[in-house]
């Protein structure tokens, strides 16, 4: 494995930058609520950019946040699954992105791409690229999950042809969630641990995630944004979201590293929506479009 160096890590924070301000950007085409920025140091090392825009026209909340953090230990949401990093300095840098919409007919969208280096004196870096970006629609049109897993599966193509069966099946598996026993979305593509390829292709393949992301978004946003949608509706929005906000904090390995590395709250738990319900017994109707949400849409499935 060929080893990192800081001209490495330069040239993956330089692209997360980008990456950030491309998706803001992205999201300014429609909804022109500019971003607050905050700029934040960690005490135990490093820092973050965290933009975030609220109470938009087109969206509810937008997060796109960036960070470049250092420690003395690895939190155990990450030495949990890697046992053999527990006592390691690290770096771990990344953007993370989700998007809640106001109209229902638009999906809730989240990316997240990042890059960990351990360290340990006298024993080469380890690092690792993570990442992966899934969709949570609250009324489902097949065209939208057909052309998000399209682009998704381009991501992975030039990569093997294994690449897109394995992060989808990531994807599914991870974004489960266990104690309602259905999935929180129709899924993407997802992935930890990637370091089979040489540094620069293992790169390439975060850049492909990242911008692929924008091509896989921006069309149903535009397609979806001019629906017109009931207050039933969007009750329906509020209650889905509330799935939502179960998954981030009971299982989300990101929140939980957050959490655990004594990072910032407002940042870490900028996925959370701003309204949100959850309704006792909610009941579902019969042949309605709720019911075809959970009978055709959150089911694990081969979308292309």
């Amino acid at each position: 494995m060929k080893e990192i160096t800081e001209e490495h890590t330069l040239h993956v924070k330089n692209y997360l930058l980008d990456l950030q301000n491309n998706i803001i950007s992205m999201i300014f085409k429609y909804d022109k609520k500019f971003f607050d920025k905050d700029n934040w140091t960690r005490e135990e090392g490093g820092g973050g950019i965290t933009c975030v825009l609220q109470g938009g026209t087109i969206f509810d909340k937008v997060g796109v946040n960036f960070s470049d953090i250092s420690g003395d230990h690895l939190p155990a949401a990450a030495t949990n699954i890697r046992p053999e990093l527990q006592g390691r300095n690290y770096q771990a840098m990344g953007v993370s992105v989700v998007c809640h919409p106001k109209n229902p007919h638009v999906p809730t969208v989240h990316l997240n791409v990042r890059l960990f280096i351990a360290y340990r004196e006298n024993s080469p870096p380890i690092w690792w690229f993570g990442g992966g970006f899934d969709m949570t629609p609250y009324y489902g049109y097949e065209e939208d999950a057909v052309h998000w897993h399209k682009t998704a599966k381009e991501i992975c193509s030039p990569f093997g042809k294994e690449i897109y069966p394995e992060y989808k099946k990531n994807c599914d598996d991870y974004f489960y969630i266990k104690h309602r026993n259905e999935p929180r979305g129709i899924g993407g593509i997802f992935f930890d641990d990637l370091n089979m390829w040489e540094f620069e292709e293992c790169f390439n393949f975060i850049k492909s995630v990242g911008n692929g992301f924008i091509k896989a978004y921006e069309p149903i946003v535009k397609k979806r944004i001019a629906e017109t949608y009931s207050d039933k509706q969007k009750d329906f929005q509020l209650f889905r979201r509330g799935r939502y906000v179960e998954f981030n904090l009971v299982y989300d390995r990101g929140t939980l590293f957050g959490l655990q590395s004594n990072g910032r709250i407002e940042s870490i738990l900028m996925s959370m929506p701003p309204l949100v319900s959850w309704e006792y017994n909610y009941k579902i109707e019969k042949g309605s479009d709720e019911e075809k949400l959970y009978n055709i849409f959150l089911v694990p499935k081969k979308w292309v």
